[in-house]
Order: C-alpha cells, then structure tokens, then sequence
C-alpha cells in the first residue's frame, strides 16, 4: 500500500513519497546519488502518477536516512545473499522460480529496518546470484530470479574480466606474439583483427598493440598461426564487399500475359554442374530461335529487386556454391526446363546463306525444354534436331573467322569443396564442340538483339573491344594461346554501337543470362518496354546503371579468381603427394613461365636443362603461401 513516507523506485532510483493529491504523489529524490565522497547531495520533487514508479517499501524515515543507511555492525549482507540462494537451489521447485523481494528480504536476514531495504536491494541486483526480472518490473512488480551455478560462474568470471581489463589484455598480447592462445577464451580479443583480415576495417587495435603491421594478409596469418581460422576459410568474397547469401527479397510469380507458343522442343544444354539454366536453342527450318529466361516480367527498372541487382552486378560463383544475384526461390519459375512448361524472352533469328544475320525479332514466348548435358548434346549431334544446330555453330565461327576474330583455348578447370569435409576436388575441363554450339547460338543472340536495338533507336548496353595487336612470330600451341590473351585489350560497355574485334562482330551486347548478370537484366527491362509500349530508361540513366551493374560485377570476377586459387592452394596441401606436367609457354631469361593444365595454374621456375616452348616438364609443390595466394613450383 502506497502511504507517505513510501519508498519507491523512480527511474530505477530511491524515492520517498511527501504527499499524496488524488492520484499524483509528490516524491523526494537525490538528483546526484553518484555523487563523490564529500560532495554533498541534492534533492529535489517532483510531481507522479503511480504508473512511473515502483513500491519497494511501505513506510522509510527520509530519503536522506536510505541514501545514508549505516551499515555498520550489520551481518555480511553478500554472504547472507549467497546462502539464501544455497537455500533455494536446494528445493528444486524454488531453483529457478522468480521470489519477491519483500520474501527474499525476509530470507537474507531480518537484521534490516525499513531504511535499509534500497541498501539490500542494490547488493541483490548486483549480485551473481540473483537477477532482477524485467518482465515482472515492467508490471510494477519487484522479483529476483535465482541462477544458476553455471550462470554465476559466467557472472563471476565477466565481473573480474572487467575489473582486470588491462591486466588481461596485456596477457592476450603476451600470447598473441608467441601465437600461443587460450581458444576459445582469447578469441574474444582478436574480433578486430578478423575484421582487417575480411576487409571490413582498415585498422585493428589488437595488431597495433601487439606491434604487427596492419594489413589483411597481415591478419589473415595471424588468424592461422593462432588456430582461429583454418586453411578452408575463404575470406575473398566479404574482403571485396560481396555477400556469400543469394539475394533474399522473393519474385513475384510471373504474370499472365499474351505469349507466343513456339511449337517443337528447345534444348537447355549445359555442364552437369549447372543448377540455373537460363538458355535455350532451336532450329524450326526456318529460323534459330535463342530462348532466355525472362525475369524482367516482374523484375521493373528502380525497383528494390532491381537495385538489389545492380548493388551485386552479378551471381557469384565460387566453389564453395553459388550466391545469386535474384533469389534461389526464383529459379523453379524462371529457369529453362524445370518446369514443363517455360517462359522465356526469345530471340527469332533470320540467317542468310553465310550465317550473318538477315533479320531478328524479340519475342515473348512459352516453350518445350529438353535439358541435354553437353556430353549428351554431344552424342547425338547427328540426329535431325541437333545437326542443323551444329551446322550453324561450324558457319558462325567460320563467319567469324573470316573478320579475323580472335578465339583462345588455354585449360580450364572445375572447382569443387564438399561442405562437410572442406575436402578440395579440382577436375580439368573438357571442351566438346557441343560447347561451341551454345556459345555460337548466344553470341548470335546478342548480335540480334545489338541490332534489334539500334535498328529501333533503343538505348542499349553495346559491348565493345578494340582489335589486338596480335604478333607476327606467335609461336603455336599452347605457348601461343598464351601470348595471345596478354595481347587482348579490356572490353568496354557503353551505349554506343562499336565493333567486337575480338568476336569478329560489328556490333554486341550481351543478353543471355538474365538470372546471372545485371548487365544482361537492363538490356532485356529496355527490351521489354520496347515491345510492350512503354516507356525506356534514357541513354544518361542506362549508362549510369550499366556501369554500376559492370563495377559491381568485377568485383565479383576478382572474387571469384580469388577464391579460386585460393582452394587450388587448400587442395595443394590436403595432398601434399601432388605432381602432375606443366608446359612452358614464355621464356623470361633463365627462368620460364609454365601453364599446369591439370590445376589451371601457371608458375615461373627455372628449369633443370633448356626447354623449348611447349615442351612439358614434370612438377610438384614447393612453398603454397595461402595467405598471399601463391605456390612454389620445382621440376622433379
């Protein structure tokens, strides 16, 4: 009951009701009860409601007489709190039950008058063995909740490492130097450095102190020698700002509109690793037909998926899996071929006696999809429905080949790391020309639509490459492939028609993957808009978002390197027995450089005798310094 002279709790602090009007009391409080020894303290009222306190004591003499409760000759509060809570613990019913603080007064000791109580109170809410219940304190209630002997361990060992902060840490750094840490107590202090180590940061206190210079690759060994990181942690994909979750925000389903129905079947064909098909080829005997997943149905230009997009540029695909750039859950209704019937965005090609393109219509379409492996598309590339796709790929290249495009094959490989092990595979690609057949048909999809586009007057995403300066002595084979691609110049995408010296093409843009690559998702939103009426993003505003689609996306290709030789390096010491052949492909003085096709890396060593260009030597592993992504190679 609530009287004058009632001690209260006022913002968590004593307070003793004056007086009572109706339902506002007058209450006294210290405005300065953290006051320093000496100073004098000073109150104050102030009028309440009953809602904005809480009763902790029915009567007191003066808030003075609490705040400065002699506790002299009193029993040793702190061990009387311990046994009351020995007490509790002791019936099991009471373990873990919340008590009241007028109970648990009465069960620590009745040594206590009135003033006393805001004295006891403060020594059980600091104390390890109870708890104040919020919940209940919300409801203008007092009660401790007894904890547990674990709990009050944690509680006990907390208090201390805050008491004996400097003194700890000075010890934390005593082992980081050595490299010898207490895990997983001391994993605590190295939270700075795991973040220089991902890139998040650019400094960290821990190393400062410790006096080791401030780097990522710095950290990154740290973080190894002291065993809180192992070898199979990859940190490429955060340290360059990228997410390792696929885009989380759902696609709506796509919606009921007017669609051609292409007739017969379309083939998705794809590598056995592909989960996300997102193309499809056909030939009706009149026309290729190029079919392309078609997100941008409901995917709208300025949308939060849209930005989402551009903010990824594209999926990122390392080996420990793919994070998209739309969600997974879009897949099973814009991917080719996993449903029986599939919407696309589909590009009727028209071509001439040589190949070239004649004509190209953009279409909105429902088809057929038969899912092939290119091993399969392989097997029956003589039948009557994949032939003619073979043809037209032998006389694109043949067309292509003829306006001196420029086309390199060096060793490829495939990635893989099982999630539960981390145990690294790497197996070497095999380029078949059902291959060729896909890329041919996807490269005349993006001259079409180049073209559609221009012809239409449609600010577009043209990708464009200036011509090599190839080399009259390119050696052959191998060593040539090699020199070849440094002699490449860097692609450019802008919203100006100009050749692909590199493709043999006069004019591109890239419009196959839609699922995968921003660029691919804004040139299909323009395409779209174009066949629907309405209205097209403007050249400035399709620039400006190409290039931060293509910023965002590179930072993805140079995670994706990145990460790459990163797990060739993890697979190089699970299997520290490695040998295999390496070829060289450029000498540079006494040393070489050698291309090692079965881990799709090159090494510059200095061979035991002359070596010829091409020529093969045999190799294992020397130094792999995972940390500055390199390996060491010597000729056995």
């Amino acid at each position: 009951m609530i009287g004058k002279n009632s001690l209260v709790l006022y913002k968590r602090q004593p307070a003793v009701v004056q007086e009572i009007d109706g339902d506002k009391f007058l209450i006294e409080y210290c405005t300065n009860p953290g006051q320093e020894t000496g100073k004098k303290a000073v109150f104050s009222t102030q009028k309440v409601r009953a809602k904005d306190f809480i009763l902790l004591e029915e009567k007191v003499s003066s808030i003075n007489n609490v705040l400065n409760f002699d506790k002299n000759g009193k029993a040793d509060v702190e061990n009387l709190i311990k046994e009351a809570h020995e007490l509790l613990q002791s019936d099991e019913e009471s373990a873990e039950k919340p008590v009241s603080f007028a109970d648990l007064k009465d069960l620590v000791s009745s040594d206590f008058d009135s003033d006393g109580s805001w004295f006891l109170f403060s020594l059980i809410e600091k104390s390890a063995e109870f708890e104040l219940s919020e919940d209940a304190f919300k409801l203008g209630r007092i009660e401790f909740i007894p904890q547990s002997f674990e709990k009050i361990e944690e509680f006990k060992k907390k208090a201390f490492e805050k008491e004996n902060a400097a003194a700890l840490r000075e010890e934390f750094l005593k082992r980081l130097k050595l490299k010898k840490l207490n895990l997983p107590d001391d994993a605590k202090f190295m939270v700075d450095v795991e973040a220089l180590a991902l890139g998040k940061t650019d400094k960290s206190k821990t190393l400062q102190d410790a006096k080791i210079a401030q780097s990522p690759e710095n950290a990154h060994k740290i973080l190894l020698d002291c065993g809180i990181w192992d070898i199979t942690r990859n940190p490429y994909p955060v340290r360059w700002g990228l997410s390792m979750q696929s885009a989380s925000e759902t696609l709506a389903s796509p919606p009921e509109e007017q669609r051609f129905e292409v007739s017969g079947i379309s083939y998705a064909i794809d590598s056995e690793h592909s989960t996300d098909p997102d193309d499809a080829i056909a030939w009706d005997g009149n026309f290729l037909w190029v079919h392309i997943a078609d997100p941008a149905s409901t995917v709208f230009p300025g949308s939060s998926i849209d930005i989402a997009a551009r903010n990824r540029g594209a999926t990122l695909y390392i080996p420990e899996g793919a994070s998209r750039m739309l969600c997974e859950s879009c897949l099973s209704d814009y991917a080719l071929g996993l449903t029986e019937k599939s919407r696309a965005l589909s590009f009727k090609i028209k071509l001439d006696s040589n190949g070239a393109i004649e004509n190209c219509e953009v279409l909105k379409t429902i088809i057929n999809v038969s899912r092939l492996t290119y091993s399969k598309a392989e097997e029956l590339k003589d039948s009557p429905e994949l032939k003619p796709l073979f043809e037209i790929a032998r006389k694109n290249i043949e067309r292509r080949n003829n306006a001196n495009s420029v086309s390199i094959t060096l060793p490829e490989v495939h990635i893989s790391v099982d999630k539960q092990t981390k145990k690294v595979s790497i197996t070497q690609e095999v380029h078949l020309e059902a291959d060729e057949v896909v890329r041919e048909a996807m490269l005349l999809a993006g001259e079409g639509a180049a073209k559609f586009a221009f012809k239409n007057n449609i600010a577009f995403p043209f990708v464009s490459q200036e011509k090599p300066e190839i080399p009259s002595d390119l050696p052959e084979s191998l060593a040539g492939q090699y020199r070849l691609r440094r002699c490449m110049r860097k692609r450019n995408v802008g919203v100006t028609p100009a050749p692909h010296a590199a493709l043999g093409l006069s004019m591109y843009s890239q419009v196959t993957s839609p699922l995968r690559r921003y660029g691919d998702l804004v040139a299909h939103q323009q395409l779209r808009a174009f066949i629907e009426g309405k209205p097209l993003l403007d050249k400035d505003t399709m620039l400006e978002r190409i290039s931060a689609g293509d910023a965002a996306a590179s930072a993805c290709k140079r995670a994706e390197r990145n990460s790459n030789l990163h797990w060739t390096l993890v697979y190089l010491l699970q299997n520290p027995d490695w040998n295999g052949k390496a070829v060289c492909v450029e000498h540079k003085g006494k040393q070489s450089v050698f291309l090692i096709p079965e881990l799709g890396m090159e090494t510059l060593l200095i061979p035991a005798k002359q070596t010829d260009l091409n020529q093969e030597i045999q190799v294992c592993a020397g130094k792999i310094d995972i940390v500055n992504l390199s390996a060491s190679f010597r000729q056995i």
